[in-house]
């Protein structure tokens, strides 16, 4: 387990890190960020020190005299509140997938529903807060994903095998961070079939007219 830790190559950026210590990310990206955590040993040292710098804000925060009526405006936006609490980062310890992703599939990788979404890809969506979408995805190994721009925020993490695209290699434990400026054919590599969690905030921007027509139907 180890040796794979020490080949993450590709790491969170600094702003996702923030975020996800803020509790300021979409759900579909905490469990990104929580999934890659759990398997990086680099990144699981840089969130507990930006923890402990938010901790210690919060410790200079001059007290401030509280209105009257403070607590029940609280309780109001508590109870409005939709979102459930980031997922939790913990050190994996077997299996393929680390704890926090284990939550959502209620298992491993032979515990997932796998729907086919053409080109041999399968993927399988998990239910979170409506401001973005994250799923599994099974790309078989030798297989190239169609080509497509972003028009947002994605993030794809792999989780068991590799692939390789216009910028680079990604092993297991690398997270790629594509924006809008990034557009890229991913191919798996030979050998084991890459499954990945890739979270987005929008749609993808396909480039060729099938992979548009079939976009409509499987949510991508």
């Amino acid at each position: 387990m180890m040796s794979k830790m020490t080949q993450i190559k590709h790491h969170l950026t600094e702003q996702l890190l923030m975020g996800y210590a803020g509790g300021t990310l979409p759900e579909a990206f905490s469990l990104v960020v929580a999934t890659h955590i759990s398997m990086c040993d680099t990144c699981r040292a840089a969130l507990a020190e930006y923890e402990a710098v938010g901790g210690e804000i919060m410790l200079d925060v001059d007290p401030t005299e509280m209105a009257e009526d403070a607590l029940a405006a609280t309780m109001v936006l508590i109870d409005a509140v939709t979102d459930v609490a980031p997922p939790r980062a913990v050190p994996r310890t077997s299996g393929i997938f680390p704890a926090p992703l284990r939550d959502y599939v209620n298992g491993d990788v032979a515990d997932v529903k796998w729907r086919k979404v053409g080109g041999g890809v399968s993927q399988m969506i998990l239910p979170t807060s409506k401001d973005a979408s994250v799923r599994l995805l099974r790309i078989p190994a030798g297989t190239a994903v169609p080509d497509h721009g972003h028009h947002g925020t994605e993030l794809t993490l792999v989780l068991q095998g590799a692939f390789v695209d216009e910028t680079d290699r990604f092993g297991t434990g690398d997270v790629e961070v594509a924006n809008e400026d990034l557009n890229h054919t991913p191919v798996a590599e030979e050998g084991l079939d890459c499954i990945c969690l890739a979270a987005t905030d929008a749609p993808l921007r396909f480039n060729g007219f099938l992979p548009r027509i079939a976009q409509r139907f499987v949510g991508i």
